[in-house]
């Protein structure tokens, strides 16, 4: 089970995206995050935040996991943990350019990040 199911369980699906939301706004991007996090090929908030470290960006995941502000991080930082082909894939289903979803995924999982981790550390299950 994945964290997002855990929370998700807990709180409910709904709860968890109206969490998410209410910092990065209604944004139909959001649930599709969700469900890249929850991917079993992502590997959940954990396997997420493996991959910023292993790209040289584990600083900038650690603030939002942690209880502290979370750190900006660029488009291009995003493509880089993320990799051209899912960036591509989630451009084309909304319909915009490469560039504005790197964008738009830089503005918000900093907020999905803090809010699957309760209490600033990764739940040992995700």
């Amino acid at each position: 089970m994945s964290i997002l199911d855990a929370v998700k369980g807990l709180m409910g699906n709904d709860t968890v995206k109206n969490l998410v939301e209410s910092e990065t706004g209604n944004n139909p991007l959001v649930s599709h995050a969700l469900d890249m996090i929850n991917d079993p090929s992502t590997g959940g908030v954990r396997g997420l935040v493996q991959q910023f470290h292993a790209n040289g960006l584990g600083d900038i995941v650690n603030s939002w996991v942690g209880s502290g502000a979370n750190q900006a991080i660029s488009a291009d930082q995003i493509q880089q943990v993320l990799g051209s082909d899912k960036i591509n894939a989630i451009a084309s289903k909304f319909g915009i350019s490469p560039e504005d979803a790197s964008g738009k995924l830089a503005q918000i999982l900093p907020s999905i990040i803090d809010k699957l981790t309760p209490g600033g550390a990764v739940p040992q299950n995700s």
